[in-house]
């Protein structure tokens, strides 16, 4: 493997057996070609966000090791939610679906493409990704907002359950 990056992907589902998905992606993630996962956090119940009637999501983030630019790492990912059924051009955005992989942090890279924003734009406004990120990486910084866990106190987080391994169904 040339020069190695840390990545965190943010995984999510709510249709299907959230649980099972959830951890065969965490595998394929590690099975990526010059990628390795070197942490993974706990699953999440969370509500939905944005389009709110259906069911609650399952969270998870994953920090891997990557030879893989950002752009072939997002492609990767994307094709990994294509094995577990995803159809981005026919589903409903923010809707319901089987496996959801989002490229939340490169390195310290800012990166402003029309297929990739780093750091995921969203990040500091999605508790349900920040509070999986601050488990496996309680001290990162975001570029742009500031320490991982600064983000996440300024959000509400009643609402999202960390899960065992026992009760990882949605």
């Amino acid at each position: 493997m040339s020069r190695r990056s840390v990545a965190y992907v943010g995984l999510g589902g709510n249709v299907g057996d959230s649980g099972r998905i959830l951890c065969e992606a965490f595998e394929a993630i590690d099975g990526l070609d010059q990628t390795r996962l070197i942490a993974r956090s706990s699953l999440y119940r969370t509500p939905a966000w944005g389009l709110q009637a259906q069911p609650d999501f399952l969270n998870a983030v994953a920090q891997v090791e990557t030879a893989l630019s950002p752009g072939a790492l997002l492609e990767a990912l994307l094709e990994i939610e294509r094995r577990f059924g995803r159809n981005r051009a026919e589903e409903v955005r923010w809707g319901p679906r089987t496996l959801d992989l989002d490229l939340l942090l490169y390195e310290q890279v800012v990166l402003k493409l029309p297929a990739l924003t780093l750091p995921h734009p969203r990040l500091a406004e999605r508790a349900f990704a920040l509070a999986p990120l601050v488990e496996i990486a309680p001290q990162l910084i975001i570029p742009g907002v500031g320490a991982a866990r600064d983000a996440l106190s300024r959000l509400p987080i009643s609402d999202i359950q960390r899960l065992s391994e026992d009760n990882a169904q949605p």
